[in-house]
């Protein structure tokens, strides 16, 4: 089998909703040799990280179409990309809620940097883990997450390529201090 991420058109699911969802999604494709593992629900797409064979793809699909129509489906593997190609990947996916995608192109990012670089793609790494357990209605574990991320992120320079950190810090400040996940773009 292979690991994809499919992601539905939303117009009605709301994070409360992930549990229902990733049941719904595991009964349509009940006959099928697949595995749904997890539903993660953004303002415009549900994010369903699935198993299933290559050629088995398109029949899971349609299955999942009562739940929204295909947005885009991505296959996950290990890929080898470019710290510069991962940094503009990373924005790209965090700025359109896919925000386990962001988190997955940060760490090919964070495994090319060392010393105080590589605690600052931490620190964004850990936000966009926060926001990812917020799509599957983990509020407070996200949470939890921003105390790490503004450690990783200290001090570090107030811009990283086009990434504006400071703003990431007052945001996270913020999030702490309302006991609120906001959403943002970096």
């Amino acid at each position: 089998m292979e690991r994809y991420m499919i992601h539905l058109k939303n117009d009605r699911y709301t994070p409360e909703h992930s549990r229902d969802v990733v049941y719904y999604a595991r009964d349509l494709v009940a006959d099928l040799n697949a595995s749904v593992r997890v539903a993660r629900i953004a303002s415009n797409f549900v994010e369903l990280d699935v198993s299933v064979e290559p050629e088995k793809l398109d029949l899971l699909v349609q299955k999942l179409s009562p739940i929204g129509p295909v947005d885009n489906i991505r296959h996950v593997f290990e890929e080898e990309i470019e710290k510069e190609q991962g940094i503009v990947d990373g924005i790209f996916y965090f700025n359109t809620e896919r925000f386990w995608e962001s988190h997955e192109a940060f760490e090919g990012v964070w495994k090319k940097c060392f010393g105080r670089e590589k605690e600052l793609v931490q620190g964004i790494i850990l936000i966009a883990v926060a926001f990812a357990h917020a799509q599957r209605n983990e509020v407070r574990v996200g949470l939890g997450m921003l105390g790490r991320a503004m450690e990783k992120l200290g001090d570090s320079p107030s811009v990283y390529h086009s990434i504006d950190v400071d703003r990431i810090r007052n945001k996270t400040i913020q999030m702490q201090q309302t006991n609120n996940l906001s959403m943002f773009e970096i």
